[in-house]
C-alpha cells in the first residue's frame, strides 16, 4: 500500500478555460481506516464539462467547490482497507470524492457498491453503467418522450452523452441526427454507431445541411452544447417538440455568473411551436438508477448499443486533461486512469 494520497486542490477560481495553476498538488499522509472507516484507492476519474462549473464561484445545482477543497469529480474505486462491516478489501465502489489517488470514507458514507458482471469492463461503470449512460436515459426518454417515427437531433453526439443519446433513438425507433466537430465523429456516428446523419458544425452550412438531414422537422433537440447549433435546431422544430437541456458546453468557459450564457436568438420559436424546453441534473433521477442500469445493460449486452471512451492515463495530467471536452478532442467518455485494479 502506498504511504501517500495524491490530490489536486482547488487554489483559485479559473477565469476562462481551467489551467493547472488553478490547482494545488497536495500529498499528504496515507491514513488507516479507523473504526468504521473504508480506504479507496481511485482507478478511474470522470473529467466532465460540470467541473468548469463546480470550480466556480456562481449559482449553481450544488455548492460550488471552495477554495483550498479537493476538486470535485465522479470516480470508480476499489476498497483497499475496510474497518467497516460492509465493506471488504477488493470491492468495487462508486462514488464523488474528486481529484484524489485515495479517500477515506466514514462509515462508507458517498459509496456505492458496484456488483462487477464478468465481461463488463471497468470503463462501462464510468459510461453507459453510470452517471453518464443515465444522463442520456432519463433526459432522452422521461423529457424527450420520443416516438417511433420521429426525428431526434442530439448536439455534441460524439461526446459522452450524446452518443448514447442517439444509440437510445435508434432503438425506439427514430431518425437521428447528430452534429459533432470533425468530419471523423461526424463518420464514427453514422458508421459505427447507427446514426441516421451527422453534421460538422464547424464546416457545415448549419441550417442548409441541418434542413436536408430533418425533412420532417425536428420532434426532439437533446441539447447539450447552446451557441449556434441550437439556434439551427430551433428554426426546424416541430408543433409540441421537446427540449431535454443537458448542457451548454459552449458558454462554460465565458463567465462565472449566469450573464456570461446568452439565450438563442430565435427564442420566439419555442413560443410558436409550443416546445418544451426543461433542464435537468442527473442527481434528481439517483431514486431511478436501477431502472436504467437493467435496460442500458439489456441493451449493452444485445448489442444495441456501444460506448467510446477516451482514457487518459495518470492523475497528474487531470488540470490540462479536461479542456480536451471543450476543445472537442474527445470521442465518447473522458476519462483519467489513475492506477490498475
Amino acid at each position: 500500500m502506498p504511504a501517500t494520497c495524491n490530490a489536486w486542490v482547488l487554489k483559485r477560481r479559473p477565469q476562462g478555460r481551467l489551467s493547472r495553476d488553478d490547482f494545488d498538488w497536495q500529498t499528504t499522509e496515507l491514513p488507516d481506516p479507523a473504526d468504521g472507516q473504508v480506504l479507496v484507492r481511485t482507478l478511474y476519474l470522470s473529467l466532465d464539462p460540470t467541473n468548469r462549473i463546480w470550480a466556480s464561484d456562481m449559482d449553481q445545482y450544488m455548492p460550488p467547490v471552495q477554495l483550498g477543497e479537493v476538486m470535485r469529480g465522479g470516480t470508480l474505486g476499489v476498497v483497499e482497507a475496510s474497518a467497516h462491516a460492509d465493506y471488504q478489501p477488493g470491492d468495487l465502489v462508486q462514488g464523488m470524492w474528486g481529484w484524489a489517488s485515495h479517500t477515506l470514507a466514514a462509515g462508507g458514507a458517498g459509496l456505492n457498491k458496484i456488483p462487477h458482471t464478468d465481461g463488463v469492463p471497468l470503463d462501462a461503470y464510468m459510461s453507459v453503467l453510470g452517471a453518464t449512460g443515465m444522463t442520456a436515459y432519463f433526459g432522452l426518454l422521461d423529457i424527450g418522450r420520443p416516438e417511433a417515427g420521429e426525428t431526434v437531433v442530439v448536439s455534441a453526439a460524439a461526446g459522452a452523452v450524446g452518443q448514447i443519446v442517439g444509440q437510445i433513438a435508434k432503438v425506439k425507433g427514430c431518425r437521428v441526427v447528430g452534429t459533432a466537430g470533425s468530419d471523423e465523429k461526424c463518420r464514427h456516428l453514422v458508421d459505427d454507431l447507427g446514426f441516421d446523419a451527422a453534421i460538422n458544425y464547424k464546416t457545415a452550412d448549419l441550417d442548409r445541411e441541418l434542413a436536408a438531414a430533418c425533412p420532417k422537422g425536428i420532434d426532439v433537440y437533446f441539447e447539450n452544447t447552446g451557441g449556434p447549433v441550437t439556434d439551427a435546431v430551433l428554426k426546424l422544430v416541430n408543433q409540441n417538440a421537446r427540449i431535454p437541456l443537458c448542457g451548454l458546453i459552449a458558454h462554460y468557459n465565458e463567465g462565472d455568473n449566469s450573464e456570461g450564457v446568452r439565450g438563442p436568438n430565435n427564442y420566439q420559436m419555442i413560443l410558436m411551436r409550443r416546445v418544451l424546453v426543461k433542464g435537468f441534473i442527473i442527481i434528481d433521477y439517483f431514486p431511478r438508477f436501477a431502472e436504467g442500469i437493467a435496460e442500458l445493460g439489456g441493451w449493452l449486452a444485445e448489442g444495441k448499443i456501444k460506448y467510446d471512451t477516451d482514457v487518459v492515463e495518470g492523475l497528474e495530467n487531470a488540470p490540462e486533461a479536461v479542456n480536451r471536452l471543450f476543445d472537442g478532442a474527445n470521442t465518447g467518455k473522458l476519462l483519467v486512469k489513475c492506477s490498475e485494479k
